[in-house]
């Protein structure tokens, strides 16, 4: 098992290009993983000149194109624009000479202090030890999941019913997560956690394959050492499309990131 920090290297190329060797263990099924993807743009962001003194990712709107294959790609870094508080770029994953994700990322600097408000209080979770800790080989999924040997995922038990054939139709999935090779979360390794598996269609009783089309997501503050809670909601499903709202809370409770994505689904006759 690599870490995280390995999976997401760079090799600087010059004139904001980098290469990047894509890893196959952070993947979902055959396809790698979507906020794995967005933390290697993330990265490229981050090392090109307009990170220099904005060194953490804060938001980030990705469209996934085509899906990428493992193996060696490019990272190329446009810078937009650099301002005092913010720099914003735009980057785009290029492999075999095709664009497979392009990003717009903005970058600043983050600290740990908590908000000044906030509406969301934590998803509320059995303690860790009492979920079940999500495995490569899911019963009944029909296709391993390769992320799961890198991030250690629990969802709460009340959660599985559709695990057992009888989805509670809330459009709910919340979980613990920690990163396997035991290193902290950071803005980069969050953009994993706002992408999570399963799908929260899994919970209205939608099986298959559900591709990301875009997500936008949001890293509001520094997470604290530990595990965090991840709570995954659907608002509105139809027309083959689906939206999923995820909302992270560190170990102190804080809202640390949230995003929205829009995914393709495969709805009943």
């Amino acid at each position: 098992m690599g870490t995280f920090r390995e999976a997401t290297a760079l090799t600087v190329r010059g004139d904001g290009e980098f290469g990047a060797v894509l890893d196959a263990q952070w993947s979902v099924g055959t396809r790698l993983h979507g906020g794995y993807l967005l933390a290697v743009l993330g990265r490229a962001a981050c090392e090109s000149a307009a990170g220099a003194g904005h060194p953490h990712v804060s938001a980030v709107s990705g469209s996934f194109i085509e899906p990428p294959e493992p193996g060696e790609a490019v990272a190329r870094v446009e810078t937009l624009r650099v301002g005092r508080s913010v720099a914003q770029v735009r980057a785009a994953l290029v492999q075999q000479g095709r664009t497979r994700v392009e990003a717009h990322i903005t970058l600043g600097l983050l600290d740990d202090s908590g908000p000044w408000w906030s509406a969301h209080e934590p998803v509320a979770l059995p303690p860790e030890q009492d979920c079940l800790l999500v495995p490569v080989d899911p019963p009944g999924a029909g296709f391993s999941v390769p992320l799961m040997a890198v991030v250690e995922e629990r969802i709460d038990p009340d959660h599985l019913a559709f695990a057992f054939g009888s989805p509670s139709m809330r459009g709910l999935v919340a979980t613990w997560q920690r990163l396997a090779d035991g290193s902290d979360w950071d803005p980069l390794s969050l953009l994993v956690a706002l992408d999570p598996v399963p799908p929260v269609s899994f919970d209205l009783g939608l099986s298959g394959w559900v591709p990301t089309i875009q997500l936008s997501a949001y890293i509001r503050r520094l997470p604290a050492p530990g595990p965090i809670r991840v709570r995954l909601t659907a608002t509105d499903v139809g027309g083959d499309r689906m939206d999923e709202v995820a909302h992270v809370w560190d170990d102190k409770g804080r809202l640390v990131a949230q995003a929205t994505q829009l995914a393709a689904v495969r709805l009943p006759a």
